[in-house]
Formats: C-alpha cells, sequence, structure tokens
C-alpha cells in the first residue's frame, strides 16, 4: 500500500476517533444531567461555551431537555456510548491499517446513513450535509480499495503468476 493510501485511512481514522470523542463528551454530559436542575446546569454550560443565552434554538433546546425525564437520560448517554464505542473500533481498526476494519466501517457507516438522510429531511443543516457527504466518501473510497485489493491479490495469484515466481525463485 502506497504512502498516499495510508494517509487516507489514517485520515478516516481521525475522523472516526474525534466522533467518538465527541460522543464519549455528550454522554458523560447527558449522565451528569440525570438528577440535577437540568435548566440551570444548560445555561451554566450555555455561558461557560459562550453561547448566546438570549437564542430562540438555545432556549428551546433547555425548554425540550427539561421535560425529559431520567429515563431519557440514561437512554441517550448510553446511545452515545454505544455509538462511541462503534467508531472507536473503527478508528483504532483503521490506524492500525487492518483489512477487517474496512469492512466494519463500510457496513457500520452504510447503515447509518438512512438515519442521516432522515434526520437532514426533518431538520437540515450544513452540518448534518457535511457529515452525510464525508461519511458516503469513506464509503466510496473503502469499497473502491476492497475491491482493488481484492482484484490485485486475486491476479497474483493465478497459476501462471505463480510458476514465474517459483521459476524465478531457482
Amino acid at each position: 500500500m502506497n504512502s498516499s493510501h495510508s494517509g487516507l485511512i489514517r485520515l478516516i481514522a481521525v475522523f472516526k476517533l474525534l466522533k467518538a470523542t465527541a460522543l464519549i463528551v455528550v454522554g458523560i454530559g447527558v449522565l451528569k444531567l440525570m438528577h440535577r436542575d437540568v435548566a440551570a446546569q444548560l445555561e451554566h454550560w450555555v455561558a461557560m461555551f459562550g453561547f448566546d443565552p438570549g437564542s430562540r434554538y438555545i432556549d428551546h433546546a433547555i425548554q425540550k431537555a427539561t421535560n425529559l425525564s431520567p429515563n431519557k437520560f440514561k437512554e441517550f448517554g448510553l446511545g452515545s456510548f454505544l455509538y462511541a464505542a462503534l467508531f472507536l473500533t473503527e478508528g483504532i481498526g483503521l490506524w492500525l491499517m487492518k483489512r477487517w476494519a474496512e469492512w466494519f466501517t463500510v457496513v457500520i457507516t452504510s447503515s447509518l446513513v438512512p438515519l442521516e438522510i432522515y434526520e437532514i429531511y426533518r431538520h437540515p443543516t450544513a452540518v448534518k450535509t457535511a457529515v452525510l457527504v464525508i461519511n458516503l466518501a469513506v464509503v466510496a473510497y473503502l469499497l473502491y480499495r476492497i475491491a482493488r485489493e481484492t482484484r490485485d491479490s486475486r491476479g497474483s495469484e493465478r497459476p501462471h503468476a505463480v510458476f514465474k515466481t517459483l521459476r524465478h525463485d531457482r
């Protein structure tokens, strides 16, 4: 494998690891909200991160969050950790240049595309669209890589190629 292909695989790995990190942070944050004054905690985080507390989007998000039950917070937190585990598996496997990780990433990423499309349909944003485009590009690239390497490995296993190799080894 040449360095440009391994560099691209590593870039995909970093993307997956960043998504995993973000989901772990979200999961911890959500679980911290379970038995607290949700509105006060969220207002504190809004101020801490420098968001506009008067924004209607921020206000709407805080109102929605305050209406969630502790069980919903638990479900969101655990769901975040589950997705983070998948992204960590993909990212670490790709970083180590493992073939199974390429297949795993194709399957997992492809399976999430319908959900991403649904989310864009419901609430379109530039970020969601960019993530979908990146994920589709990742799947396309990995399928191309898998097909090319499978074709190349089959080509070198032909009897005449093996015979030539044996003949040159003498």
